[in-house]
């Protein structure tokens, strides 16, 4: 049904029927504009209003109208979706209406929402998902809707009673949120309004951006209004750090500081019994420790059982949910879990081996801000050290791996759940030596472009874990296929004669992986008139996985946002080739020496004698860098590649 204008009401304004048939005529001005023309649809306000009650639960009224531009527009936004999580949130669209050129509008039954699960990638905490698909839309036509929202974002435990108990936020009386401020598309106006009793006091900040902001008093409340007008979408930059870390966003606390998050986090799990000691698991562990000598082996030992055989499962069950770490006797019958469920059985399995333990909170990919707003998606453990300082622990990031915090999670924020209460901690910088990779080579280049060799490739770390993973993960029966697939990948004509990788590469806590290979690789040079050209084979698409960096894209002469790699690395490559009697190489031997505080690099290719000997060395410093860290990298990274270009030998 169509009907005529007469007004519309939303959170920040009003607008009557004299406003030239249509209530978002004043945003023409600026659709007008050239910018907007080649966007599908433009948002023209994006509006968030939060009603505060003192227990901390909000209650959310979410605004939003959009213009459609054309007829990608109208695909794009054929389905209104909106997420929530029924265990800490209630949703449901209120208004959705279609605004005309002509000056009617069309008001959609929002009886017909479908109320779905939420597609899940690796976890599924049962998040659920509204959905209002609008018929006969058109470019012109203006989409308008209301959402109304109750509860906040993240779980604890599920209420016994169905009732508003669970739509309070864990930390009771504390109010917190993340409000992202970056937009897909063009923005008018974004705006996000909260109202608090007045005896709370909110501490907020805005980062990596600017926007207006101002707090009046209003029927014994206190309000706060914060807003950017003519957004436009973020343009992102290849391999880039989180969204969170680079593009514009609000963030807000009750909560005074994080000592007292600290405080709490403690207190829960330790009410809840999270890690109350069982006799099944006192006795593995005691077989575990039996026969260990000092501190670090004993952690050792406990941290890599737990890794390898609780299960990372992907769904959470049983009573505890988000915080609340579920108890031991669950973790340890089960053998699976989430997360938090491994790391428990972890600090459960240190407190039954004599150490103080306790679990901590993490952001696995972006970092945590000092407003206390509980930017957080990972469960870890921490250790006190007989010297009195804290060591984190992941046995969820650390099956089979030679370290006892996953190095891919260095420069990352975390905040453990101790008595006395504790600030934002950070894992440091692993050195780049903790994650070598070296491979070593000696081959022979015959006439007709045969190269028979040997090469010899070994790790340590994170570099470690990559390569070793076959061994660990794959059956035995493909070990072979996939060493393989190594030399296949230098060439399809490629044939290993021989693969030596030890007599128990499944043990990793033995020793750094090494394998050594031989093999005959025919047409490996192109042959000319005398003349041989190839690539050095040890850079020639060997073992790439473990070279994380060369999937970043350093075309890129400038970058204004930090940008990240899979961890700190050493890579060390070693070649000696024979050549055929009569070959030399052509030009001048090349070195290259670059020096810099996030990478640096040496090489030399060089022929002495019959031989063509190359050796070069790259280390990267982080695995989180700053855009000021770019000429560093670039530099470093493009040296390296050059090593890797078509050699040309002549007779």
């Amino acid at each position: 049904m169509k009907t005529k204008v007469l007004f519309l009401f939303a959170s920040l304004f009003v607008v009557s029927a004299n406003s030239l048939a249509s209530p978002f005529a004043k945003y023409k001005k600026w659709l007008d504009k050239d910018k907007f023309s080649n966007y599908a649809s433009v948002t023209l306000l994006d509006s968030t209003n939060v009603s505060v009650q003192p227990t901390g639960q909000g209650a959310f009224s979410v605004v939003k109208a959009i213009k459609i531009q054309n007829l990608k527009g109208v695909v794009t936004n054929r389905v209104l979706k909106y997420d929530y999580d029924p265990l800490t949130a209630a949703a449901k669209f209120k208004v959705v209406r279609i605004y005309h050129e002509d000056g009617t509008y069309t008001e959609v039954d929002v009886s017909k929402t479908c109320d779905y699960a939420a597609p899940a990638r690796m976890i599924y905490w049962g998040a659920r998902q509204i959905m209002l698909q609008l018929d006969n839309l058109k470019p012109g036509d203006i989409i308008y809707y209301e959402i109304d929202k109750k509860g906040f974002t993240y779980a604890l435990l599920g209420a016994e009673n169905e009732d508003d108990s669970r739509f309070i936020p864990p930390m009771r009386g504390q109010f917190y949120d993340i409000v992202p401020f970056w937009v897909s598309e063009p923005t008018m106006r974004k705006v996000y309004r909260v109202g608090m009793p007045m005896e709370k006091e909110l501490q907020f900040q805005f980062y990596q951006g600017e926007c207006s902001s101002s707090m009046r008093y209003e029927d014994g409340r206190k309000i706060y209004t914060f807003a950017m007008d003519d957004v436009m979408p973020f343009d992102k930059e290849p391999n880039m750090v989180d969204l969170f870390d680079a593009a514009p966003k609000l963030m807000m606390s009750t909560t005074p500081d994080w000592k007292e998050k600290s405080r709490w986090f403690n207190k829960v799990n330790e009410d809840y019994g999270s890690f109350n000691a069982i006799p099944e698991a006192q006795k593995k562990v005691d077989e575990l420790i039996k026969g260990k000598k000092t501190d670090m082996e004993k952690i050792a030992v406990l941290t890599h059982w737990v890794a390898d055989n609780i299960r990372y499962a992907g769904i959470t069950m049983g009573k505890g949910e988000g915080f609340t770490l579920h108890n031991l006797k669950m973790n340890y019958t089960d053998r699976c879990g989430v997360c938090k469920d491994i790391a428990g059985t972890l600090v459960a399995f240190l407190r039954m081996a004599g150490f103080d333990a306790y679990p901590a909170m993490t952001m696995a990919g972006s970092r945590v801000e000092s407003i206390p707003a509980d930017h957080f998606n990972h469960c870890v453990a921490v250790v006190k050290l007989s010297n009195g300082t804290l060591m984190p622990l992941d046995p969820t990031w650390v099956p089979f791996c030679r370290e006892l915090w996953s190095s891919a999670e260095q420069q990352q924020n975390y905040l453990p759940g101790i008595p006395e209460g504790s600030d934002l901690c950070v894992t440091p910088v692993s050195a780049p030596e903790n994650h070598y990779v070296r491979i070593q080579a000696k081959n022979r280049l015959n006439a007709d472009g045969t190269l028979v060799g040997k090469f010899t490739i070994s790790a340590e770390g994170q570099s470690d874990s990559n390569i070793r993973r076959i061994f660990t993960t794959g059956f035995q029966s493909e070990w072979r296929n996939t060493m393989e697939k190594q030399l296949l990948n230098v060439s399809p004509k490629a044939v290993m004669k021989s693969v030596d990788y030890g007599r128990s590469p499944k043990d990793y806590q033995k020793a750094p992986i090494s394998i050594t290979f031989t093999y005959e690789i025919p047409e490996y040079a192109m042959t000319g008139d005398g003349e041989l050209i190839f690539k050095p084979f040890v850079m020639n698409n060997l073992y790439t996985q473990v070279l994380s960096f060369l999937r970043i894209n350093t075309d890129l002469e400038d970058r204004k946002y930090g940008f990240k790699d899979s961890c700190s690395r050493l890579v060390e490559v070693e070649e000696k080739l024979s050549l055929p009697s009569g070959y030399n190489m052509l030009g001048e031997e090349r070195k290259i020496s670059i020096d810099g505080e996030a990478a640096d690099f040496g090489g030399i290719l060089k022929q002495t004698g019959n031989k063509i000997f190359l050796d070069a060395k790259l280390s990267l410093y982080k695995r989180v860098y700053t855009a000021d860290d770019w000429d560093d990298f670039r530099n470093s990274v493009n040296a390296y590649k050059s090593f890797g270009e078509y050699i040309v030998v002549r007779k």
